[in-house]
C-alpha cells in the first residue's frame, strides 16, 4: 500500500514512516525540503523512504502519485513547540494547517480521490474542560487551540473518501515533541504544575503509529478517533510516574503564572485538562503495546540505555 505523508520529518511522521517502511509499505514523505528530509531518512537506515517536494499549497508535482488505492495521512502544519506564541506565530499555526488540507482538496479535485485520508487534529481540541470524562462525541471547546484544531479539521472536511480525524495526546519520546521538557522538569525535581489536577493525556510513539496503520487498514472505520492511551494520568500523577521511574524524589510545585510568564499562551498546553479516553479505539478492538504510562516510560528509557541524551536519532 502506497502511504503519503504530509509533515513527514514532524515526531508522528517519523515514527509512522519508520513502522511502515520495514512492513512493506510504499512511504513517500511530502516535503517543502524533499533533500534534507532524504538525507535524514537515509541516515536513520531507511533509504527506501522517497521523498517528493510539495509547496503546501497546491498539487503541483505529487498529485499524480495519488491513486485511488493509496492513502494520505496529513500532519503537515507549524509546530506548536515554539516558546512564544506571538500574534504572528499564532497566525502561523494556523494557516499552515488550513493551506495544507486546501492543498489535498484540490488534489483530490484534480487526480481524484485517495482510498483513506487520515487527518491530524489534537486534544487541544476539547480546550480546558476540568475532570469531564471526554469521548470522541464531546463538544468542541474554546480558546486558541480549540480553534485551530476545529479548523484544521474543517479543512479536508469535504474530502470525497473515507476521513479518519485523529485527535493525539502528547506523544511521550525522549528527544522530540512536548515531552523532553516535561522530562527535565522532573528531573530537577519539579511535583507538579498549578494545582496538579488537570489531566494529561499521553499516547507513547510507537502506539501513535499502530493506531494510525490500524485506521488506514479498518476499511470499515471513519470520522474522529481519540488517539490517547487509556491509562489517564493527571499533571502530577504524570510527574510522579516519571520521577518513580528516574528514582527522583518530587519536591516543589510550579506555580501557573511563572510558567505563563516563561511560555506565554503555550502554557496552556500545560495548564488545560483534558480528561480523553480512547473510546472508539477500544471499542474498534485495537490493542495499545504501551497502555500504561509506566511501561511506556520504563521502554523509552531502555531502549536509549536507561538515561536521555539532548540529540538522537529517531527510532521506532
Amino acid at each position: 500500500m502506497r502511504v503519503m505523508i504530509t509533515g513527514g520529518t514532524g515526531l508522528i511522521g517519523r515514527a509512522l514512516a519508520h513502522f511502515l517502511a520495514p512492513q512493506g509499505y510504499e512511504v513517500i514523505i511530502l516535503s517543502r525540503y524533499p533533500e534534507r528530509a532524504a538525507q535524514l531518512f537515509s541516515q536513520q537506515g531507511l533509504p527506501q523512504i522517497q521523498t517528493v517536494g510539495w509547496d503546501a499549497t497546491s498539487a503541483q508535482g505529487w498529485g499524480k502519485l495519488m491513486t485511488s488505492e493509496c492513502a494520505i495521512v496529513n500532519l503537515a502544519g507549524a509546530t506548536p513547540a515554539h516558546w512564544r506564541w506571538t500574534r504572528a506565530y499564532r497566525a502561523r499555526i494556523l494557516e499552515s494547517r488550513l493551506r495544507a488540507g486546501q492543498a489535498l482538496m484540490r488534489a483530490m479535485e484534480r487526480y481524484g480521490p485517495p482510498a483513506v485520508l487520515v487527518q491530524a487534529s489534537a486534544s487541544g481540541y476539547y480546550g480546558d474542560r476540568g475532570q469531564e470524562l471526554l469521548t470522541e462525541t464531546s463538544l468542541p471547546g474554546q480558546g486558541f487551540r480549540a480553534r485551530v484544531c476545529q479548523e484544521w479539521e474543517a479543512s479536508t472536511a469535504y474530502a470525497p473518501t473515507r476521513r479518519c480525524i485523529i485527535r493525539t495526546g502528547l506523544v511521550l519520546d525522549l528527544y522530540a515533541g512536548a515531552f523532553p521538557p516535561l522530562m527535565r522538569f522532573a528531573r530537577v525535581l519539579g511535583s507538579q504544575v498549578s494545582s496538579g489536577h488537570q489531566w494529561l493525556p499521553w499516547i507513547h510513539r510507537v502506539d501513535v503509529a499502530r493506531a494510525i496503520q490500524f485506521l488506514l487498514e479498518q476499511c470499515q472505520l471513519s470520522g474522529p478517533f481519540n488517539l490517547c492511551a487509556p491509562e489517564g494520568a493527571t499533571n502530577r500523577a504524570f510527574l510522579r510516574t516519571v520521577q518513580a521511574v528516574l528514582r527522583r524524589p518530587p519536591l516543589f510545585p510550579l506555580p501557573a503564572f511563572v510558567l505563563r510568564a516563561l511560555l506565554g499562551e503555550l502554557a496552556t498546553v500545560m495548564l488545560d485538562s483534558q480528561h480523553l479516553v480512547p473510546e472508539r479505539l477500544t471499542e474498534a478492538t485495537f490493542q495499545f503495546a504501551y497502555p500504561t504510562l509506566s511501561q511506556a516510560l520504563h521502554h523509552l528509557l531502555r531502549e536509549h540505555g536507561g538515561s536521555p541524551v539532548e540529540k538522537r536519532k529517531v527510532h521506532v
